[in-house]
């Protein structure tokens, strides 16, 4: 089973298939979690997960930590994906993305959309879920 791992602060972090809550995909097809955990691993960027603030709490614990009575702090991280007929075909932070561009991929008729990928991450309970959803680039 696939994981991923990286450190934020003093805590270490895991993202695996026990702790994700539910993934949110329905528009493309071949991308699951798996890809999704295999694709952080293999990156030569940097995932960064950053702090990002929402009015609800975390589904799983009812936690989060609150910035101030209106909104909780998650970690947060996304990239993109496109694809092609709805078929995933290559993600910006893929090894085979470092010597193409989005556009040449439109122009060779390669991809014909793009998602962004959003990996949300309770700093309490540890669980995370994901959302993928399409957006324009």
């Amino acid at each position: 089973m696939l994981e991923f791992k990286f450190a934020h602060g003093d805590d270490e972090f895991v993202l695996g298939e026990e702790n994700l809550t539910y993934i949110d995909n329905e528009d493309v097809e071949n991308f699951d979690v798996e890809e999704i955990i295999e694709l952080l691993n293999e990156t030569n960027e940097e995932v960064d997960f950053d702090y990002e603030y929402f009015a609800d709490k975390c589904e799983e614990c009812g936690g989060g930590k609150t910035q101030d009575k209106k909104h909780y702090g998650f970690l947060e991280y996304h990239f993109y994906v496109f694809t092609k007929g709805g078929k995933y075909i290559i993600s910006n932070i893929s090894k085979d993305f470092e010597n193409t561009s989005y556009t040449q991929l439109v122009k060779e008729r390669k991809i014909d959309n793009s998602y962004i990928v959003s990996v949300l991450l309770c700093e309490d309970c540890k669980t995370y879920n994901i959302a993928i959803e399409q957006c324009d680039m």
